[in-house]
């Protein structure tokens, strides 16, 4: 059996998007800049999924840029607002996904802002006294950037606290909501955070295609020229059957979010359940519950003279998961994230993200197989 319960760094694509990509593959591959019926048809599509997904954000059509995904609208949004607006300090925190977390460091050693990172409590959760005081004390001159749900340990943001503060005191506010975008509702309409971002490839989507939200009061100048694509915001030819799939995929979801809610979420509870009967000297990281997203379950296991080896060993066994973020598997320092919280160096640490494809099954296996190497473990130790 193979066990894909890696989803938080990616999906698979849907069938149905694939469907709706192929057309613009094949036979309908004009430049939307080209004012010939080739270029006129792409066009169109394009501003059709613009359209969609304004829709179900509640968003206006005009507030909606086609990017490469996450990490390219975040650096659009940190370093176009800084010059736009002459903003002086950002509030983050340590826990960022690093297409946030890296701008900013850049930002800060070339000399334009002042970085300040909001306390956490020892669950990972933003300490709001501490970010009222920094927002409070920085005011108009100050960007927020925190993510509406952490990516490692799922940790979901009050999003319309934080966005009402911000007003409050006049500071900008963007949120990195690639991991909650087509998985909660999202009204920008009540909500008043000035930008947001999302990745196709988060929800079944394909790769390399996202978008940012950029209030209409709040433009940006671009990150990247040479031409006029999206309203001047975002010169190249625009990836016309990405920018496709990405619209159908949001729109699939959201169309279907309550039942894939709530399956999701019993398959999370199920496999921690199953898990704890198993090896009951486990722990959650971060927070677990409403407060938490339905998608992510990490996981800190005991320690063992096996532990460095866990995610070896679950991939031998054909399932896939994670220690930490996609972008820093390799690291020899491992997740930064993890890294501030609370949590024995000797223990090891997974990351199972789910999906509506996953099955219960499957979750069986991987208890089973948990099992079986904790045992093995425990055997060589008394041995030894």
């Amino acid at each position: 059996m193979k066990v894909y319960l890696d989803n938080a760094a990616t999906t698979a694509l849907d069938p149905s998007v694939l469907e709706v990509m192929m057309p613009y593959l094949t036979e309908q591959y004009g430049n939307p800049s080209s004012i010939h019926g080739y270029g006129r048809e792409t066009k169109a599509a394009i501003e059709k999924a613009r359209k969609t997904i304004a829709k179900y954000l509640n968003a206006s059509v005009g507030e909606i840029f086609f990017t490469s995904g996450g990490t390219e609208s975040a650096n659009l949004v940190l370093k176009c607002a800084v010059d736009k607006y002459a903003v002086k300090h950002i509030i983050t925190s340590k826990i960022e996904h690093h297409c946030v977390t890296h701008p900013v460091e850049e930002l800060e050693k070339a000399g334009k802002i002042q970085a300040h990172y909001v306390k956490l409590d020892e669950r990972g959760n933003v300490i709001m006294e501490d970010l009222e005081r920094l927002v409070a004390q920085y005011g108009a001159e100050a960007l927020v950037a925190l993510m509406h749900a952490n990516n490692e340990i799922g940790n979901l943001l009050d999003i319309d606290a934080v966005a009402n503060l911000c007003k409050e005191h006049g500071a900008l506010f963007f949120s990195d909501t690639v991991q909650t975008v087509a998985h909660y509702p999202i009204d920008l309409q009540k909500t008043p955070v000035h930008f947001i971002s999302g990745a196709g490839h988060k929800f079944h989507g394909p790769k390399g295609t996202g978008f940012v939200f950029i209030r209409s009061d709040k433009q940006l100048c671009p990150l990247l020229h040479g031409g006029s694509q999206e309203r001047n915001m975002r010169a190249g030819t625009e990836n016309i059957y990405g920018i496709v799939g990405l619209a159908k995929a949001l729109q699939t979801s959201y169309d279907h979010v309550e039942e894939y809610h709530s399956y999701i979420k019993s398959l999370k509870e199920y496999l921690y359940s199953e898990l704890l009967k198993a090896i009951p000297d486990i722990k959650i990281n971060g927070n677990y519950g409403d407060n938490s997203l339905y998608t992510v379950l990490n996981v800190s296991f005991p320690a063992n003279d096996n532990s460095d080896f866990l995610i070896y060993n679950l991939d031998i066994n054909n399932i896939a998961a994670s220690a930490g973020s996609a972008c820093t598997s390799g690291s020899e320092q491992g997740s930064h994230v993890l890294r501030e919280l609370p949590i024995e160096p000797s223990r090891a640490n997974v990351r199972f993200s789910f999906s509506r494809h996953n099955t219960y099954e499957e979750l069986d296996y991987v208890v089973e197989k948990m099992k079986g190497f904790y045992a093995v473990a425990h055997q060589e130790s008394k041995v030894s």
